[in-house]
């Protein structure tokens, strides 16, 4: 890995985990949330340090570059991360649904009461 590519990782890096931390401080970001870029923040910083960690993963995977490892593991890390908030956003959405059939049939019933009560 070039010299450039890897302050580029640490730049990058330290600029997402003060961004989280800034938006963790004025409530705009749960803490749950934020440890997944923190921690992805720091893998990047651990090898933009130790690029002999992508130098070594690169060649026992067969994978020409260290770069294109760190690009690679970077997509699939991402990827894997936007599937868990499909997973999570579909089961919001569910949630949603049934929350509203609910209150939809409390304010029928409550409106069958009333006229029952005007009868």
């Amino acid at each position: 890995m070039s010299v450039l590519f890897r302050i580029i990782l640490v730049i990058f890096s330290l600029l997402t985990v003060g961004y989280i931390i800034r938006k963790i401080r004025r409530s705009q970001l749960q803490i749950e949330d934020s440890v997944f870029w923190i921690v992805f923040s720091i893998f990047l910083v651990i090898l933009a340090f130790f690029p002999s960690i992508a130098i070594f993963l690169s060649g026992l995977l067969g994978i020409a570059s260290p770069v294109n490892f760190v690009f690679l593991v970077i997509i699939f890390i991402l990827m894997v991360k936007c599937f868990s908030l499909s997973i999570y956003l579909s089961q919001l959405n569910d949630k949603i649904k049934k929350l509203s059939q609910h209150i939809a049939i409390n304010e029928k019933v409550k409106e069958d009461r009333e006229k029952q009560e005007v009868v």
